[in-house]
């Protein structure tokens, strides 16, 4: 019987995503990834190299999925907002494991920095067009945005460490959204 290597990368970063959203780079098991993921430890290394080279795989594919599913849309900040919360929602394990990223593994790839200048300079243009507020420096406006967005799942908000109820999400969202309109919105059309 022919393996299937794609089935089985897969199924590596699925675990990999879990059990460095679980205990970070440093107290990640490469025993327990295999295990999870039903595949014989040998095959990390022969796939990914080392433990952080597969942390960068998880990371590299879920930035990858992140863009897919949540397009950068300039002429709607406050919906692409909205998308990035419904995103972390419907992923827990995302911003625990970007937490873990900043912690162990401080800096950007060339593929993130690109990204990001990207979005930037799509801001930047969208102000000289009267689309945006220009008051905000373009850099310091998305990361306001992508703060605004990601706010919600690090705050110690009154859930008490229960998962919040959908009208309790549904109330989150309108702020995140509400707030990205108001910093967002060229003068004359804001808050």
């Amino acid at each position: 019987m022919a393996r299937d290597s794609s089935a089985t990368k897969a199924r590596l970063l699925d675990a990999a995503l879990s059990e460095f959203a679980t205990y970070g780079i440093a107290g990640a098991r490469v025993d327990r990834i295999a295990e999870n993921a039903q595949a014989n430890k040998r095959l990390i290394y022969v796939y990914y190299g080392n433990k952080e080279q597969l942390f960068d795989a998880v990371l590299r594919r879920a930035l990858e999925t992140g863009s897919q599913s949540v397009p950068f849309d300039v002429g709607d900040l406050p919906g692409y907002a909205g998308a990035v919360f419904d995103h972390l929602v419907e992923r827990p394990a995302l911003m625990r494991l970007m937490l873990w990223k900043q912690l162990e593994h401080p800096g950007y790839t060339e593929a993130e920095a690109a990204s990001y200048r990207d979005k930037i300079e799509a801001v930047r243009q969208a102000q000289e067009a009267g689309r945006i507020d220009p008051a905000v420096d373009p850099a310091d406006l998305l990361t306001l945005v992508m703060g605004v967005s990601q706010a919600w799942f690090g705050a110690a908000g009154g859930e008490g460490g229960a998962a919040p109820a959908p009208e309790q999400l549904a109330r989150h969202r309108a702020a995140v959204v509400e707030s990205v309109r108001r910093i967002t919105a060229p003068p004359g059309r804001g808050a």
